[in-house]
């Protein structure tokens, strides 16, 4: 972990390539860019394609009170968990495995919203066309609330989803961060 009650803290990965965890200076810029303009504090957090939990982890030790996790690979849930444990934060976080598609329209018939959203499929994933679009169809984040989706810095999102418009992109070598709230303002 980089910052928060749980600085240093290390976390494990999912043997293989199918888990690409976020690099440490990337997490380091997403998260500085997010305390400049969201209040971390008491945060209702998504972590869609969690992978080993890193960007929801790392959210929870900077303040969030929750996390859900979604994350449809056996290997990877079971990292995550481990992460979840040696972290100290497996009380404030609930782990759905299932498709990414499936557990958000869970998510939605529970009436949930969330403050911040992070979407970080493989970057060759279908996913990218149907998550945002989901997450706007069925009103899961929050009207003040950030979507966050890491992508290849050579493909981009669309400027506008439904409702949500993109107020910011940054890359870092082969690593895009895209910034979406209802209505695109920051």
């Amino acid at each position: 972990m980089i910052a928060g009650t749980a600085r240093g803290k290390r976390l494990a990965a999912p043997q293989g390539m199918q888990t690409r965890p976020t690099a440490d200076r990337v997490k380091e810029a997403l998260f500085s860019i997010i305390q400049s303009r969201f209040e971390l504090q008491g945060a209702r957090v998504l972590d869609i394609c969690a992978g080993s939990g890193g960007l929801g982890i790392e959210a929870l030790s900077r303040g969030a009170a929750s996390c859900c996790f979604i994350e449809q690979d056996r290997r990877a849930a079971a990292v995550l968990a481990q992460n979840l444990a040696g972290s100290g934060f497996a009380q404030s976080a609930q782990v759905v495995m299932a498709d990414a598609s499936v557990a958000l329209r869970r998510l939605a018939d529970r009436h949930l919203h969330f403050d911040l959203i992070f979407f970080d499929p493989p970057y060759a994933s279908q996913l990218y066309g149907v998550v945002p679009q989901a997450i706007d169809d069925l009103s899961l984040l929050d009207d003040n609330g950030i979507l966050i989706v890491e992508c290849s810095s050579r493909s981009a999102l669309p400027e506008r989803i439904g409702a949500l418009g993109r107020y910011d992109r940054r890359t870092y070598g082969d690593t895009a961060l895209e910034f979406f709230t209802p209505g695109g303002a920051a």
